[in-house]
């Protein structure tokens, strides 16, 4: 929330932690916690909510005005992330699960599926290998015996 950014910004400080409700021109909101950079700047740091205007959800842990840390981003298609994030990019272990029901348990690096992780299909069959970008060599299915 640099200073070239407008909107609407209600401060309240509680137990040493700046708490902030924005607006943004375009129409995104955010709500939780902020600090004060060395250049006095607003910048999104802790806990806290991000709505963009077009439905796009984050809430979680933010670090230098980006998503970094564990959190949540949810999408109006009903797509969602649940894990690690840095830079504002899936980065860590999480899971996504896409809107027709399938989902990814396992690493990204860098918004990508990258590393060993499980894959539930369309069926409810899991699949588990490695995963690179949008192959996965070498999947094999996961019996439950």
């Amino acid at each position: 929330m640099s200073e070239k950014k407008k909107g609407k910004v209600t401060e309240s400080k509680e137990e040493g932690s700046l708490q902030v409700s924005y607006i943004f021109p375009n129409g995104d909101r955010y709500e939780g916690e902020c600090c004060r950079s060395t250049e006095a700047v607003v910048v999104r740091s802790g806990m806290g909510k991000h709505t963009s205007a077009s439905g796009v959800t984050y809430t979680g842990e933010w670090h230098d005005d980006k998503m970094n840390g564990r959190g949540t981003l949810e999408h109006p298609s009903g797509a969602l992330y649940e894990g690690d994030f840095k830079d504002n990019m899936y980065h860590g272990t999480g899971t996504y699960s896409f809107p027709d029901g399938t989902k990814y348990c396992g690493s990204f690096s860098k918004n990508r599926l990258e590393g060993d992780g499980e894959f539930t299909d369309s069926q409810g069959l899991v699949w588990i290998g490695g995963f690179h970008n949008k192959a996965a060599p070498g999947l094999k299915l996961k019996l439950n015996m």
